[in-house]
């Protein structure tokens, strides 16, 4: 399913620069350590310093075009 969700999202959103880490990696889970994320799969919206936009966590992912509204705020 997130498979699915990220290729489309590269897809249609060529422009947006998307970072996918695996929670079992040591950056993924320095990342979910860091946001206090607690279930998976979790999309992350950040800001150039870091600053946590918007986040998603769980089975219920959010439509493409509502991760893109916050990735252009």
């Amino acid at each position: 399913m997130i498979e699915d969700f990220i290729r489309e999202f590269k897809r249609r959103f060529e422009e947006i620069k998307l970072d996918v880490l695996n929670i079992d990696s040591r950056d993924g889970t320095a990342m979910a350590s860091l946001y206090d994320i607690m279930q998976y799969p979790a999309i992350l919206v950040l800001r150039g310093d870091g600053y946590l936009q918007k986040y998603w966590a769980g089975e219920q992912l959010p439509l493409l075009d509502e991760v893109v509204g916050y990735a252009n705020a």
